[in-house]
């Protein structure tokens, strides 16, 4: 079962019709206008899947689904995220969902969040795994990976760099991030403290899987204005002198030194903060640069639905969700992190395209 049919929602959709083990049972929405719209449509996949979206969480979750991919927001309403999940892992489903980045470093976890998903792993019998692409896979595993090529590791960096015009969100563009708003709005993803609540699980994730201790997360923050204003094909206008380019750090202290690092260097323009780090080709990537010996980079930039980047990103932390599943299905009930579920090859899909 889908919850959710927005930007992750309509990626889960889409990869769960993918799959050969798994079969679309619902798909959940809160909007009314899609309740009774086919699954397909809603995933832009062209053609129905034949089953019709519904708004009955109760029946949805009654009928014991074996599985729930979550695509519901968090960012603005994680209490109320906390609380669905909640109610499908004591139903007994395994749930994967990037939208509880507590949970992403369960370990670590504030007891608020952790403790009622363990009551009802107890109590229903079902499996949690939250994880993403950046909080994700691009600062746990794929870095983790890569560290295991070099002979020394002076540090791990992980960069989201990316054109935020290409996100189709224009409330988390403009009011979490600060995007087109004045240099002295403060905008809440940048509060003190919030980068760490977010990105500090994949420090202590990375910090636990390469045998370190660290000491202090500390965060570093800049912010630079639009030297013109700027039209974005889905947000409409910025004005000159607003926010145009945010980068700031995580940064992991291992023996007094930042060494694990999680960056991001977000604009909504490639005209402003030109001579911070750029994609390769000026839309968005990931990547990872192990310093030591040799010196490794990896960039992943990944796309879909009409080249978007934003939207390639979504895919990858669907795919990792969406074909960690069996694996936990087989697995104990329980409360998993990255470095517990594997990722494996695509295993019957090579080839294969959704139905």
């Amino acid at each position: 079962m889908v919850w959710g049919t927005g930007n992750v929602g309509r990626a889960a959709i889409r990869a769960v019709d993918a799959h050969p083990g798994l079969e679309l049972a619902a798909v959940l929405v809160s909007d009314p206008a899609k309740v009774g719209r086919d699954a397909g449509a809603l995933a832009g996949l062209g053609h129905d899947l034949g089953v019709a979206a519904t708004d009955d969480v109760a029946a949805v979750l009654g009928a014991r689904p074996g599985a729930v991919v979550y695509a519901a927001s968090g960012d603005v309403r994680p209490d109320g995220a906390l609380e669905d999940v909640v109610r499908a892992v004591a139903a007994g489903a395994v749930v994967v969902t990037p939208s509880l980045y507590p949970l992403y470093d369960p370990r670590n976890a504030p007891p608020e969040f952790r403790d009622p998903v363990l009551a009802a792993v107890a109590e229903g019998g079902g499996s949690l795994f939250a994880s993403g692409v950046d909080p994700g896979w691009g600062n746990d595993v794929l870095p983790l990976l890569v560290s295991g090529l070099g002979t020394t590791v002076d540090a791990v960096r992980c960069q989201e760099i990316f054109d935020y015009s290409t996100y189709e969100q224009e409330f988390s563009v403009r009011e979490l991030i600060g995007m087109g708003k004045p240099l002295d709005y403060e905008p809440p993803m940048l509060f003190p403290s919030v980068p760490t609540m977010v990105w500090g699980g994949q420090i202590r994730l990375m910090a636990r899987a390469l045998g370190v201790e660290v000491e202090d997360i500390r965060e570093t923050v800049d912010r630079r204005p639009l030297e013109t204003t700027v039209k974005t094909r889905t947000m409409g206008l910025f004005e000159a002198g607003t926010q145009g380019a945010v980068r700031f750090e995580v940064q992991g202290i291992v023996g007094g030194e930042p060494r694990i690092v999680i960056e991001h260097v977000t604009r909504i323009h490639p005209s402003c903060a030109p001579d911070w780090p750029v994609p390769p080709d000026g839309a968005g990537a990931h990547r990872v640069i192990v310093e030591g010996r040799p010196r490794i980079e990896v960039t992943v930039a990944a796309t879909d639905e009409d080249e978007n980047r934003a939207a390639g990103g979504n895919a990858t932390a669907v795919g990792r969700l969406v074909g960690a599943i069996d694996w936990l299905a087989a697995a104990e009930p329980g409360l998993y992190d990255a470095l517990d579920v594997p990722i494996r090859p695509a295993v019957g899909r090579l080839g294969r395209s959704a139905r």
